[in-house]
């Protein structure tokens, strides 16, 4: 199973320059382990404020229990907190697909984007109507995936909740492939702008 995990770091006042480069450089070996072993899947920046330090995490576990050992046994747990949530599997993710699609490792040029949308069929709108706007969407995601934008996508917990993980030039494109979606009259979206860290898997693991 797969979640993403939202770490959040909090140094305390009294930690030395030493002691924090000491805990990163063991957070960076281990995260190498973790990833090794197909636990750590994807690292992530996203916007930060002046003053904070997060990072977001793909990580795969046979359950949730096993997901707290992974987590309790990175060295930057002594001062992070973790927001978990669950991911399960979208019947549009590129993953599922038998060609290359859904790699996690970006290939090019170009800039992640996470998204989480929520759909929310109008009341009233007919069973055809819904059956063919989502055969469509399908049809968007196999065809972005083609193109190398959509690289993930899984349901988040709640009816009509989903994640994607997208790969555009600029904000301005992902904005526009996001318009270009079926779905999008009937979405809520909220789009995050990540940038690589430095123990990504995708980049540290050949």
């Amino acid at each position: 199973m797969e979640y993403l995990v939202t770490m959040t770091t909090r140094v305390p006042d009294d930690a030395s320059d030493a002691d924090v480069q000491d805990v990163r450089t063991r957070e960076a070996a281990r995260s190498r382990e973790l990833a090794a072993q197909g636990h750590l899947l994807r690292l992530w920046r996203p916007p930060l404020k002046p003053g904070e330090w997060r990072t977001l995490g793909l990580f795969a576990s046979d359950d949730a229990a096993q997901l707290e050992e992974v987590l309790a046994s990175m060295p930057l747990r002594v001062w992070r907190s973790d927001q978990v949530t669950p991911l399960s599997p979208h019947p549009n993710d590129p993953a599922r697909q038998a060609d290359k699609r859904g790699s996690l490792a970006p290939d090019g040029e170009g800039s992640e984007f996470l998204t989480t949308f929520a759909v929310t069929v109008p009341m009233g709108t007919p069973v055809e109507t819904v059956d063919a706007t989502n055969a469509r969407e399908a049809d968007s995601a196999r065809a972005l995936a083609d193109q190398g934008h959509l690289l993930r996508l899984w349901r988040l917990p709640g009816e009509g909740s989903a994640l994607g993980l997208w790969k555009a030039h600029h904000t301005d494109e992902m904005q526009a492939i996001l318009a270009s979606l079926p779905l999008i009259a009937w979405m809520s979206v909220q789009t995050t702008p990540l940038t690589p860290h430095p123990s990504d898997p995708a980049h540290t693991i050949s």
